[in-house]
């Protein structure tokens, strides 16, 4: 007969059941059992009396053989008609394959068809659905239902879930609840800029996406829920990096009756937790360093400590020797290469010119090679004698062999950029190895930081962040020099995880929104629910939100969160694939009472 597609269907014995097993499940210990397979058709290799069609679905690929003499004459002509991605049902015996595959769970046998049916047809793809495709990153996620289909792909949306599901496992096991908050709440004018949208119920105003749960969190702990988790959606309108999504999820977590000493020992635990249940990997040390120390000795606060290269501060030796470049400056400051100084001068030039570049910004680079028979050689030898070098490498604590490599100017820029070095050097030699984890606690941050733009202080976490209990009376008197009670947890020069014990007192909240330029009458119609609701007993609290993209993806040794998304946006926030946003009708925009300022837009 002929099926509705136009192809010839031979199917009469075919059960309701689509299939007996998947498509990764046989083996030799099948031989002779009859099997039914479904799937989508990976390749076909034709030789004209014989076809064999590799058989894919999710958990792996069977090789299905039709033979000219042993299959049945009208299935072996609809096997000829076959096509990439065609969706399939065959019924057939397990069989001994001649030549065997390794590579695969399936390759010792095949699957000799004698019954077959084309669940559905399809048009030959955009680009090849293999491990290492033809197609380019937009095409991919323009079609990314097939891009899905693809081993790497699939097994990192596999990975997220397992990860996911080991976060559930734990945190329950803890005794923490899962509560779902809400995604349709008040926009605040702290943070990043929020997504709006429009209530039709109520002219004029609007709903905002959440940035986070964050006082969601804090009121369930008023509420008495005293454990509280949530693997949740948030939402940011900022601009998009590698590792940025304008809807991202995180694993929110919240604690009553803790200290700061508590949540990191809870959270160790669960980082410990999933690096063992997913990489099989034990860590047993997870350092604390203070955020002026990370600043100092890194250039910035979620460094990566698999590696040395700590920073070197030169002012008291290189200063004062003539070189003007040092003398007008700051900062001196550099690193030690280990076992570079074989570089070339043109890598070194490179290296130069790579530093000038506007996303780094400096103006130039010294460099000093420690040779191995103890002498020097530098871009600026006539300024320094060798007894100055020889100092510049006991500061460095740097070996023969080593480079040295030194910025100057204003301080926090100089640390930024020599950050930035730090971390190519690291990749160039290798040492960032996605299989080696060093999780790092940083403490100790600053509670607020002014802006010299609008001349006011901004809340370095967000103002709900209790000070250290210590410098409550700096609060009046000198603000920003105020530590916060405030901690993130980085891993592999990654921020995976942040938080702080919170404000739980009305009073010293009212405080923290006046430093902020809050006007009384803008905090209560902001932030009045929460105020009220600490009048009735708030416990003291805390806790932390991990980024789980990101944590996914450096478990999955990668830095990069996209692929680890199942439909991610862009790099302009666009999705190319439902082609989102876009422009809504004129009905919806009256209904939105957007009209006119659609029309002046």
């Amino acid at each position: 007969m002929v099926s509705a597609t136009g192809f010839f269907t031979f199917a009469l014995r075919i059960k309701p059941m689509y299939r007996t097993h998947h498509c990764g499940a046989l083996t030799e210990k099948n031989l002779k059992n009859n099997v039914t397979l479904s799937g989508w058709v990976q390749r076909l290799r034709n030789k004209g009396f014989i076809i064999w069609v590799d058989l894919r679905d999710r958990y792996g690929i069977t090789q299905l053989i039709f033979d000219e003499e042993r299959t049945p004459k009208m299935v072996f002509k609809t096997a000829q008609t076959l096509g990439r991605e065609f969706v399939i049902q065959v019924v057939g015996t397990v069989i001994e394959r001649e030549s065997k595959n390794s590579n695969l769970t399936t390759g010792a046998i095949e699957v000799l068809v004698q019954e077959l049916k084309v669940l559905n047809e399809a048009k030959t793809p955009p680009f090849t659905i293999e491990d290492k495709t033809d197609g380019g990153e937009e095409l991919r996620m323009q079609y990314r239902y097939l891009d899905i289909r693809r081993n790497p792909v699939k097994e990192k949306l596999m990975f997220r879930s397992k990860v996911a599901i080991e976060v559930r496992n734990y945190l329950s096991n803890q005794g923490f609840i899962e509560v779902e908050t809400p995604y349709l709440i008040k926009s605040t004018p702290e943070g990043a800029r929020d997504f709006v949208v429009p209530s039709r119920m109520n002219q004029g105003q609007f709903y905002a996406l959440p940035q986070s749960p964050q006082t969601f969190k804090q009121l369930l702990m008023v509420g008495g829920l005293d454990k509280y988790f949530q693997i949740v959606k948030c939402f940011r309108d900022e601009d998009l990096r590698a590792d940025r999504q304008p809807e991202f999820t995180q694993i929110d977590c919240e604690m009553a009756f803790v200290d700061q000493e508590t949540i990191l020992n809870q959270f160790e635990g669960l980082t410990r937790h999933l690096l063992k249940e997913i990489k099989g990997v034990e860590i047993d040390s997870f350092p604390r360093m203070s955020y002026d120390e990370a600043m100092r000795i890194y250039g910035n606060d979620k460094p990566d400590i698999r590696f040395g290269m700590t920073f070197c501060e030169l002012n008291a030796f290189a200063q004062g020797k003539g070189f003007s470049v040092f003398d007008s400056q700051e900062l001196v400051v550099g690193i030690a290469v280990p076992g570079a100084s074989e570089m070339s001068r043109k890598e070194i030039d490179e290296l130069i010119e790579w530093v000038k570049r506007p996303q780094i910004g400096a103006k130039g680079l010294v460099y000093v090679k420690c040779n191995i028979d103890g002498t020097y050689k530098s871009s600026v030898e006539k300024f320094f004698a060798p007894d100055d070098f020889d100092t510049w490498v006991h500061a460095f604590g740097a070996s023969k062999g080593d480079l040295l490599l030194i910025l100057s100017g204003e301080a926090r820029t100089s640390r930024s950029q020599l950050s930035a070095l730090r971390m190519e050097m690291a990749e160039r030699l290798g040492l960032r190895k996605p299989n080696e984890f060093a999780p790092l606690w940083v403490t100790d941050f600053p509670l607020l930081e002014w802006d010299e733009e609008s001349k006011r202080y901004h809340a370095m976490h967000h103002p709900f962040t209790s000070p250290k209990p210590a410098h409550l009376d700096l609060l009046k008197t000198n603000p920003g020099a105020v530590l916060a009670n405030a901690y993130d947890l980085v891993l592999n020069g990654n921020e995976i995880g942040g938080g702080s014990i919170r404000i739980h007192n009305q009073q010293l909240q009212s405080e923290m929104f006046d430093l902020l330029g809050f006007s009384k009458e803008e905090a209560q119609a902001q932030f009045g629910f929460l105020m009220n609701a600490f009048q009735y007993g708030a416990p003291p609290h805390g806790g932390i939100a991990f980024g789980l993209d990101r944590l996914v993806a450096i478990l999955g040794g990668e830095e990069t969160i996209r692929d680890f998304i199942a439909f991610p946006k862009n790099n302009a926030g666009r999705d190319v694939m439902i082609d989102a946003p876009a422009p809504l009708e004129k009905k919806q925009l009256e209904e939105l009472f957007l009209l006119s300022t659609a029309k002046k837009e």
